[in-house]
């Protein structure tokens, strides 16, 4: 079994994130790499995607990233919150044909609500036929049992359905306007999508051979991702083993065993690494398990956006510095449209930060404000917080 030090089971985590050597090559070259990127329309100093975009391939033209989802060939598609290569609609149609999951609790409502409110879909699937795309806005609520689960979406019918079909694979976003969702029929926005269904054991085997290998190292046992899709996790992690790309691993301070990804093993082993020095937002896929962070990076990092100002640590919206494999700052920022300023209220540094930490840490800003084209405000006290 190998062992790793902890600095270099770091450098896998970060290598399979994009985030070490040449920036990849554009927003489609970024969601490629990462299978998905996750979709969150908060805008505080940026949408999650762009971040996730940006502190991969650096500046880059927005309405790229339009053009790629919303223009033939549609290149990307947005399913379930996350970004998509459009290659991938075989690897996803395993979980859009299995929704809603009857088996558990949840799926059971679903079902039971869509046979409940058959004429209800029949008359959404219909109208987007005739008229499509349309926002959900256009519809009208013509449900005969309302949705009821003791939540915050209770009555909100038409929002229910159209979120429901969109799992299921039945309508998919045509376009955006802000924050707002422009729906149609999927084989409208995604034609000529009759491909061959794929056997759970490979889509299995694909999903989890590229969770292992953007996350760099994991747990044995992992693929939560995938528990919800479909059966035979413990057969992918199996055939992943035996084929030798899931390599047993031991790091050195840490709890084990874990699991590493035999081909970034080697382009490490090769001296494949390259360190940058970027901002990361909040839903980062490199941070967004906060335990993991912790154990791996040492790094402590909650969201905090929900959280009463009396009670935050930092700031609603903060964004982690990645400096080589270590994580070493943090920034609370705000994007002021009005001045067209990016305004950095306080940053935070880890106490092994190392020199030029405030220089490290403006240039990141600059970087960002630039591709913003905004101006970048400081605080006054660099490096330091509340």
């Amino acid at each position: 079994m190998r062992t790793l030090s902890l600095t270099d089971a770091r450098r896998l985590a970060v290598l399979g994130q994009g985030l070490a050597g040449p920036r990849l090559d554009g927003p489609l070259a970024v969601v490629r790499h990462l299978g998905t990127v996750q979709v969150d329309p908060t805008v505080i100093v940026e949408r999650a995607e762009r971040l996730t975009l940006f502190s991969r391939c650096g500046r880059y033209d927005r309405d790229e990233l339009r053009r790629l989802l919303e223009e033939p060939p549609r290149q990307l598609f947005e399913y379930n919150a996350f970004l998509i290569p459009t290659d991938d609609l075989p690897l996803q149609r395993a979980a859009m044909r299995r929704f809603p999951r009857p088996e558990y609790t949840r799926g059971r409502y679903i079902a039971e609500w869509l046979r409940d409110n058959a004429a209800f879909r029949a008359y959404v699937l219909d109208e987007l036929r005739r008229r499509g795309p349309l926002r959900t806005a256009d519809l009208d609520d013509r449900a005969e049992v309302p949705w009821d689960t003791g939540g915050w979406n209770d009555g909100k019918n038409v929002g229910r359905i159209v979120e429901l079909l969109w799992r299921a694979g039945e309508i998919a976003i045509a376009r955006r306007q802000g924050a707002v969702r422009w729906w149609d029929l999927f084989d409208r926005v995604l034609p000529n999508t009759d491909e061959e269904e794929l056997p759970d054991e490979v889509v299995a085997v694909e999903l989890m051979e590229r969770q292992l290998r953007t996350a760099g190292l994991v747990r044995p046992g992992w693929g939560s991702a995938i528990d919800y899709r479909l059966p035979g996790r413990d057969l992918a992690e199996e055939s992943l083993r035996r084929d030798g790309i899931a390599q047993p691993a031991e790091v050195e301070g840490l709890d084990g065993p874990w699991l590493v990804h035999a081909e970034l093993l080697q382009q490490l082993d090769a001296g494949a690494w390259e360190p940058r020095t970027v901002l990361l937002g909040p839903f980062d896929p490199l941070i967004h398990d906060r335990e993991r962070t912790e154990a791996l990076f040492g790094f402590r990092f909650k969201f905090e956006l929900y959280v009463p100002a009396a009670r935050r640590e930092h700031g609603p919206y903060t964004l982690a510095l990645l400096h080589g494999e270590r994580l070493i700052g943090r920034v609370d920022a705000a994007q002021d449209r009005r001045a067209r300023a990016l305004a950095v209220r306080a940053t935070w540094f880890e106490p092994d930060a190392p020199r030029g930490r405030d220089r490290l840490m403006a240039g990141a800003l600059r970087e960002l404000a630039d591709w913003q084209e905004v101006e970048l405000r400081l605080p006054a006290t660099a490096g330091s917080g509340p």
